[in-house]
This record gives C-alpha cells, sequence and structure tokens, in this order.
C-alpha cells in the first residue's frame, strides 16, 4: 500500500502561485522564440550568405519567394516576440519585485532601460546607414554597447544589487539594438530589394540596401554572442548584484 501511495504520489502536479506560473510561460515562450529567432539569424550569415553569391541570376527570384521572403517573416517576428516576452518577464519578475520591495515604482528603470538602449541603437543606424567598413562598424558597435551597459549598470534606479535585473538589463539591451535592426534595417531593406526583383525592376540603390542590411545583420550576429552570455549570467553566473 506505501508503495501504491508512494507511486502516486510521482504524479502529482506541483503547485505555483500565479505569479510562478506566469514566470514559466513568459520564459518557455521567450525561449522558443529566441531559439528561432537566433537559429535564423545563424542561418543568414553563415549559410545564406554564401549560398547566394553561388546563386544564378535567373534563379535569385524564385529563391527570394520561396525560401527568403518566408524565412525574414519568421525571422522578424520570432524576433519581435521573443523581445515581447523577455522585456513582459524582466520587467515583471524582477524590476516589479525589487521596486516593490524599495518602495519606488519600477517605471523609472523600464523607462531608464529603453532610453539608454533606443539611443545606443539610434546612434548605431546612423552609422550603418552610412555604410562604412565592417571593420569600422564593429569597433563603434562595440563601443557604444560597453558604454550604454555601463551607464544602465551603474545609474538604474531599481535593482543595483540584483544580478537578475543588471545582467538581463545589458544583454536585454543588446536585444533590443537587434531587434531595431531586424525591423528597422533589415527587414525594410530586404522587402525593397526583394519585391523590386520580383516585379522586374530592383531599386537602384539595391546594392547599398544590401550592403547596409548586411551590416545590421553582421552587427546582430556579433551582439548574440555577449547577448547570450549575460542571458545566461543572470541565473548561472552572479557577474553584478547578488
Amino acid at each position: 500500500m506505501h508503495h501504491l501511495i508512494a507511486f502516486a504520489a510521482l504524479w502529482v502536479m506541483p503547485t505555483h502561485t500565479g505569479k510562478e506560473a506566469l514566470a514559466f510561460i513568459l520564459r518557455w515562450f521567450h525561449f522558443i522564440m529566441g531559439i528561432t529567432w537566433i537559429g535564423l539569424l545563424y542561418f543568414f550569415n553563415l549559410v545564406n550568405v554564401p549560398f547566394m553569391k553561388q546563386v544564378d541570376a535567373a534563379m535569385k527570384p524564385k529563391v527570394f519567394q520561396y525560401m527568403t521572403l518566408p524565412a525574414l517573416q519568421l525571422f522578424r517576428w520570432s524576433a519581435l516576440f521573443t523581445v515581447f516576452f523577455g522585456f513582459w518577464y524582466w520587467s515583471e519578475i524582477y524590476v516589479a519585485a525589487d521596486a516593490e520591495r524599495m518602495g519606488v515604482s519600477p517605471l523609472s528603470t523600464i523607462g531608464f532601460f529603453l532610453l539608454v538602449w533606443i539611443v545606443a541603437w539610434g546612434i548605431l543606424f546612423f552609422v550603418t546607414s552610412k555604410t562604412p567598413s565592417g571593420y569600422v562598424l564593429g569597433a563603434i558597435v562595440t563601443v557604444v554597447v560597453i558604454i550604454a551597459g555601463y551607464l544602465f549598470v551603474n545609474f538604474t534606479p531599481v535593482g543595483q544589487d540584483d544580478n537578475h535585473v543588471l545582467a538581463i538589463g545589458v544583454g536585454g539591451g543588446f536585444g533590443i539594438v537587434m531587434l531595431f535592426n531586424v525591423w528597422g534595417i533589415i527587414w525594410p531593406n530586404q522587402k525593397k530589394i526583394i519585391n523590386g526583383t520580383l516585379a522586374g525592376s530592383p531599386p537602384a540603390n539595391a546594392a547599398t540596401l544590401a550592403r547596409q542590411a548586411f551590416l545590421a545583420s553582421r552587427t546582430n550576429a556579433f551582439l548574440s554572442v555577449p547577448m547570450l552570455f549575460f542571458m545566461a549570467s543572470s541565473y548561472h553566473y552572479v557577474l553584478f548584484g547578488k
């Protein structure tokens, strides 16, 4: 009898508070969307770029229509939902909890986070629009994200002693820059090129648009490595605070 009771106990579902259930759901969808987004990012950079250099001009419209365009649709929406679920999780589970403990509003840190990283992206957008060399852009990206990360870690109003708030605030900031690159450069530029090619009249500045999209995509691939490090360190390595 005791053995039956012990065996049945194995099938008892754990109980969760509403907040714990929300955290689990947000984290799960964040992971699924993130795997899709970053997987496609690496596909475009490591597989598609060298592949397209070998495709005959006559074949490119079919590749654009049946492979590139559907992949870009999935790419941009998975990017948006990755950031959406991650931002909700970070704001609700960590920033709001710390703010409640301190007796202040979480909006100060949330607003500061958005300000720092949107300004950082605005600077990088301007630089990318000038189509510099990849090395010059890489150096500028490095300097800009280091400054933005420093500002957030040292001046955020809420969570200065919380590694979750700070580590995700940096890694998630990289994610904001990457998301804006997808929706502000990569997708609109590629859409113009693809739609023009399919209509039989590629845009006159197609080479410039392609170069800007390439630089933005390379920037995202570059940022994805530290982004994943900071996101993982929020749980597995106490880098900031405690």
